[in-house]
């Protein structure tokens, strides 16, 4: 299992990015979070195999039809906690 964090920046808040993500995680099997930062991108913990999460990337570069994603930063991280599903969170 990996465990990664992404950053979507771009036009990715009010334009349903969050639950669009979470229906994607979902369909793929990944569990994790997604959540709005502060200065208007989003971010996401993902977990799963690794086709799982580079399908699920790939997917995160164009997002909902009204998303206007600029950039995907991606990070793997060490899992301090494994999720049991995926979720909307405030973080």
């Amino acid at each position: 299992m990996e465990t990664v964090r992404l950053h979507i920046s771009g036009k990715v808040q009010g334009v349903w990015y969050r639950a669009s993500a979470k229906d994607k995680a979902t369909s793929l099997g990944l569990t994790g979070k997604v959540w709005n930062e502060r200065n208007g991108d989003v971010a996401i913990l993902a977990q799963g195999s690794h086709n799982q999460i580079t399908e699920f990337i790939e997917w995160c570069k164009v997002g909902p039809p009204l998303a206007k994603v600029v950039e995907v930063k991606l990070e793997n991280v060490e899992a301090i906690e494994v999720f049991s599903s995926f979720e909307i969170t405030r973080e």
